[in-house]
């Protein structure tokens, strides 16, 4: 399978996975307040991936937030190392311009 992951950072691009545009929606509608587009996500997400899709997709997610502000709490800085071999992709993809990326580079 080939991942395209400026597909995550620009929805007029196919991300490359099956149910890819459904999971990207529901992601979308998951972190926002309207619970409609929320409600319409999670019904094309069944429709496209079965509806087991739904409560794996949402532990993903909260899972994936939990981290995140638990990093963003702590300040946790990212080694060098990490910082060298993520650069081509952070280019890529343009995430330093993320404000989070602030909490990144104040501890270098």
């Amino acid at each position: 399978m080939e991942v395209n992951l400026k597909g995550l950072v620009d929805s007029s691009q196919d991300i490359g996975v099956p149910g890819g545009d459904e999971l990207l929606e529901f992601s979308e509608a998951l972190i926002g307040n309207d619970s409609k587009r929320l409600n319409n996500a999670r019904f094309d997400l069944e429709k496209q991936l079965g509806p087991d899709a739904i409560p794996a997709a949402s532990a993903i997610a909260a899972n994936f937030s939990k981290n995140d502000r638990i990093a963003n709490g702590c300040g946790i800085p990212v080694d060098d190392i990490m910082l060298k071999a993520t650069k081509d992709i952070r280019e890529e993809l343009n995430l330093d311009s993320f404000r989070s990326a602030a909490n990144t580079f104040r501890h270098l």
